[in-house]
């Protein structure tokens, strides 16, 4: 794992229904993120935010919330991370809504093809994030952004990468989903994403869904982790838009942590979808920033070094 690590916030909640995701970098530099990665001798550089459109707040149009908007930001985060990368540092998003990881895993896969490495991507979500202009209920293009890094979406978003597809759908494995439109569903089978949703979790435990996830990892594979908050239980993180029942508990949200930080393999992640302004005294950036911290190797079990 790269022990210098950039930050880059991109405050804005340009591609969600609910206004407040635009707050959350600040939110996580207030639980403390870069002081608590420090905390395990990690070289942590914030870059600040970057700059981009305000919220219209417009309905859709062919589809699209904002479209103009989600590809102005994305543009600018991916030559930001692009950019982390060739300076040979672990580039960490604080977001921002979930239509920022098209910027970020598309300047991944671009980097993946530079120093010829293989892309692993976990999505941690509530939702499938596979809609389209043509089946989507709501217009907002945070449930848009597998599909578009799959090559399905407007060309501005899609070619991001200079490659299309951005990435093949085998290389992402969705974990804890439990909110899926119709349309959405037949399309993600359509494809064959790999989907551990919380049924699978339930019957199958986390354990096994995190062994299955990070199946075949090796020293030629590049491990990126899109974290969005509301992937978690609303009972321990009532910080977020999309509130949806049932999610993974703190228990279980951590073993999952722990597990990817045994791998070694994390090269870079994602935090997104974090509301403040539906947060209680930043009790869910505070549990970010915790799970954060075992996805870099804070264990919360004692046990004997092997």
């Amino acid at each position: 794992m790269n022990q210098q690590i950039a930050l880059i916030g991109a405050p804005t909640d340009i591609g969600a229904g609910a206004r407040g995701a635009s707050m959350g970098p600040e939110a996580l530099r207030v639980a403390g993120i870069k002081s608590t990665l420090e905390s395990h001798g990690l070289v942590v550089e914030d870059r600040g935010n970057l700059a981009g459109p305000t919220n219209p707040c417009l309905p859709p149009v062919y589809g699209y919330r904002h479209l103009e908007e989600v590809i102005a930001w994305n543009r600018a985060l991916h030559d930001a991370i692009n950019q982390i990368f060739l300076d040979d540092k672990m580039p960490i998003l604080l977001g921002g809504d979930h239509s920022l990881a098209i910027g970020s895993i598309s300047a991944v896969a671009r980097h993946c093809r530079r120093v010829g490495k293989k892309l692993r991507v976990l999505w941690l979500d509530a939702h499938a994030d596979f809609n389209t202009s043509v089946i989507t209920p709501s217009g907002n293009i945070h449930g848009m952004p597998v599909a578009c890094l799959c090559g399905h979406g407007p060309d501005p978003l899609t070619s991001m990468s200079d490659q299309v597809p951005a990435l093949d759908p085998w290389s992402i494995y969705q974990i804890g989903i439990r909110s899926v439109d119709q349309g959405e569903k037949r399309l993600v089978h359509e494809v064959g994403l790999d989907v551990f949703d919380m049924r699978f979790i339930d019957e199958n435990g986390m354990r096994h869904t995190m062994e299955q996830a990070l199946l075949g990892l090796d020293e030629d594979t590049h491990l990126h982790v899109s974290f969005d908050v509301d992937f978690l239980d609303p009972e321990i993180a009532p910080g977020v838009g999309t509130l949806v029942p049932g999610g993974p508990t703190y228990r279980e949200a951590q073993l999952c942590m722990e597990m990817i930080a045994d791998t070694g393999r994390l090269a870079s992640l994602d935090v997104v979808e974090l509301n403040p302004a539906l947060d209680v005294r930043n009790k869910t950036a505070e549990l970010a920033v915790d799970l954060i911290e075992s996805l870099f190797g804070k264990s919360t079990l004692m046990r004997r070094e092997a």
